[in-house]
């Protein structure tokens, strides 16, 4: 990239390392990469990749909140991590996390969406007005007076994504949304996240290993591996890499990608034929038992 379009990355992350006060070995290994303003990046890697890591330094809270030696830098909004105080980092940085029960606090929905944004001294008016236009984003309009204890995993993790988006963030990044929901919880979760890509003007970081929404919602993969970025692409081009799915630690290509690329070795369809969406790969499908039984 020229030095212009280095100016103008929303995320710069360069020569990222960092070590956890009594692990043997770095959790980031020289992790570099910059997003645009409005990009949707997924992150893909088997456990222990240090995915969740990269978050935390993302969000600010590596260094402020968390032990350990960090170097390298790591710029978001324009901002440098290690200078800005988390609490400016968390006006435009929202982080979701794997599980929702941690982040909820509220016994009312209504009460924890106001949580952030009371601590920031919003006028009481303003968080009033951004309640109902959030919970309608996320599908969950009317819950207002609702306790939150009694809501499903899927309901919660849609109140968290809510609660991230309070105080609107200009990057919101989700670690592992789904991981600890039923079938039922994650389709919601991806829904609400499908609506916030297209209706809101935010740029998505989304560590997932649901490799067929990834592929679904990312204008870019990046997979980790030990540390490290060990490959970057758009999914159309990153899930033909089957020899690298294969080799990091058991991650997965889509379904479809598999059984398409499968189909291209064997020459029944041509490699512009080949993607990992499986709206397309029904098309193709189609067209070719179409073809057979003419």
């Amino acid at each position: 990239m020229s030095d212009t379009e280095n100016k103008t990355a929303f995320v710069q992350v360069q020569d990222l390392h960092f070590k956890y006060p009594v692990a043997e070995n770095e959790a980031l290994k020289g992790v570099s990469f910059e997003i645009q303003r409005g990009e949707f990046v997924g992150i893909t890697g088997p456990s222990g990749a240090g995915k969740t890591t990269l978050a935390l330094c993302l969000r600010g809270l590596i260094p402020h909140a968390i032990s350990g030696k960090m170097d390298g830098r790591v710029i978001v909004c324009g901002m440098d991590t290690r200078t800005t105080p988390a609490a400016t980092l968390g006006e435009k940085v929202g982080l979701v996390f794997q599980d929702p029960e941690a982040q909820i606090i509220g016994l009312t929905v209504a009460e924890d969406l106001a949580f952030a944004p009371e601590n920031y001294e919003w006028p009481r008016e303003r968080i009033l007005a951004r309640i109902p236009e959030l919970l309608k984003l996320v599908r969950l309009n009317g819950f207002q007076a609702r306790e939150t204890y009694s809501l499903s995993g899927g309901q919660k993790q849609r109140v968290a994504i809510a609660g991230a988006l309070m105080m609107t963030p200009e990057l919101l990044i989700l670690d592992e949304p789904t991981s600890e929901l039923d079938p039922i919880g994650k389709e919601e979760v991806f829904d609400a996240v499908r609506r916030l890509r297209d209706e809101q003007n935010v740029t998505i970081i989304m560590i997932e290993h649901a490799v067929e929404q990834l592929a679904e919602f990312a204008d870019r993969i990046f997979v980790m591996d030990a540390g490290k970025i060990v490959a970057e692409a758009p999914p159309r081009e990153l899930f033909r890499n089957v020899e690298l799915f294969h080799r990091t630690g058991g991650e997965r290509l889509p379904q479809v990608a598999e059984l398409l690329f499968a189909l291209e070795q064997e020459g029944i369809i041509t490699p512009e034929q080949f993607t990992p969406y499986e709206a397309e790969a029904v098309t193709v499908l189609s067209q070719i038992l179409g073809a057979h039984h003419g």
